[in-house]
Order: C-alpha cells, then sequence, then structure tokens
C-alpha cells in the first residue's frame, strides 16, 4: 500500500512519502515521490495506486513538462497531469478491468512555477480532475488515510510553521506505520519555501528518524501516566483489585 501526506501552509510546502511495495511474500522499496523540473521549479508529484499506471503516467507528465515555455501556473500541470492519466486510463482501462484490477491512480502534485501567486498543492482523483488544498482544508493524503487523519486534524493549521508542518507529516506516517504492514520507511521528504520559492528534497532511512520517533512514543506514554481520570472514578468505587 502507499502513505503519502501533501501539506499546504502559509510558509510553503510539505511532501512526504513512504517507499514500501509489498507483492506476496515480497519487500521492495520504490520512489512515489517523483521530482519533475519545469525550468527552474520544481513539480512534487506522489500517487497511489497500481504502479504500472503511476510510471506510464509520470513518463507521460514528463514528456509534456519538457516545453515549459506553455505553463507557468501549477494548475496547468495539474491539468496536464489529468490528461495523462485519461490518455493512461484509455489506453490501459479495458486489459486492467479484464484483469479483474481497479484503476485507481491518485495523486498529490505540489509546487510553485512563476506566475503562482504562492505555492500550490492539488489533489488529483483516478478521473483526472482536481481540488486544490486551501487555508482552511490544508492538507491531502493518499494511500493509507484514517490513521495520520486525526493528529493533522487536531493540531495542523495554514498557520502553522513550516518545521512543525513537517514534523506534523512525520508523525502522521508513524501513526501509520505503526498500525499497518505495508508502509514503512525510508520516507521521501520535499519541501517548498514560499519566502524563496526554492526548494529542497531528500530522502531518510529508518535510522534517522527512529530517535524521533521513539521520543514521542515516550512522551504519549508519560501523557497517558499523568492523564486526568477524575472524570471516570465513579465507575471505581467499588472495585478492589486496582
Amino acid at each position: 500500500m502507499t502513505f503519502c501526506v501533501g501539506i499546504k501552509v502559509r510558509q510553503g510546502l510539505v511532501m512526504l512519502a513512504d517507499t514500501q511495495i509489498v507483492r506476496g511474500n515480497e519487500q521492495v522499496n520504490k520512489a512515489k515521490l517523483a521530482v519533475s523540473r519545469n525550468g527552474n521549479a520544481s513539480i512534487f508529484t506522489m500517487t497511489s495506486g497500481l504502479r504500472s499506471v503511476r510510471d506510464k503516467t509520470v513518463t507521460y507528465l514528463d514528456e509534456q513538462l519538457g516545453y515549459p515555455e506553455s505553463l507557468h501556473r501549477l494548475y496547468q500541470v495539474a491539468n496536464l497531469f489529468g490528461e495523462q492519466l485519461r490518455r493512461v486510463r484509455l489506453e490501459d482501462g479495458p486489459s486492467l478491468q479484464q484483469a479483474n484490477l481497479a484503476f485507481n491512480l491518485n495523486a498529490i502534485i505540489g509546487g510553485c512555477l512563476p506566475s503562482d501567486d504562492e505555492p500550490k498543492l492539488y489533489y488529483i482523483y483516478p478521473e483526472g480532475n482536481w481540488v486544490e488544498a486551501t487555508a482552511d482544508s490544508p492538507y491531502f493524503i493518499i494511500g493509507r488515510t484514517p490513521y495520520g487523519k486525526p493528529i493533522l486534524d487536531r493540531l495542523l493549521t495554514y498557520e502553522t510553521d513550516l518545521r512543525t508542518a513537517t514534523a506534523l507529516a512525520l508523525l502522521a506516517f508513524d501513526a501509520t506505520q505503526a498500525s499497518v504492514t505495508d508502509v514503512g520507511c525510508p520516507i521521501d521528504v520535499g519541501i517548498v519555501f514560499a519566502s524563496t520559492r526554492s526548494s529542497v528534497s531528500r530522502r531518510f532511512e529508518a535510522f534517522e528518524v527512529e530517535q524521533t520517533t521513539r521520543w514521542w512514543c515516550e512522551r504519549l506514554a508519560q501523557s497517558l501516566r499523568d492523564f486526568p481520570t477524575s472524570w471516570s472514578e465513579s465507575l471505581f468505587i467499588n472495585a478492589v483489585d486496582i
């Protein structure tokens, strides 16, 4: 399966994707975050779904991005990705259906092109249509979606600083990784800075984030020990063995 999260805050974008792929008894690592170039700008694309559909769509997109003079805003790249996704559906959809495989590619695209007023983040559906992240809806998750949502819904806002947003992306991944067996390290992380419109990306191995995630688990355990229980005391009035 997959875990990918894209976050948009005032200071920029955070993109985080796991790399684990499980096929039967086989486990391999493949990048799910692709970095494409459009002039001097980086475009980050994360996907979940059939790997063959993903690779073909991203290849077609990269071919179109080789002609950057017509692309000045990121929504145009989102449109272009949707067009290539529909193209792949026409080419491969019937054969996938015959094999009982769902055409289920979802994608998150983030970046900042020359005419964008700020970094942009889009969610592309399997049908090729899209929605944009906004101040009141500042993140998207694809793949294993339920486990990381609670911490983001509780703590993330558009005004969250970029470092904290990056920490929350890691914690959302960690919550997912703790609950399932088909999501795991290494993770790929991309950052787009609103102030400079520049970007950076890097892969992190498990040992590089282990100390941080272990610290978080210990803090949660301590918080549970300190958890106020006065609200439930009436349930235990007659208890003698606790």
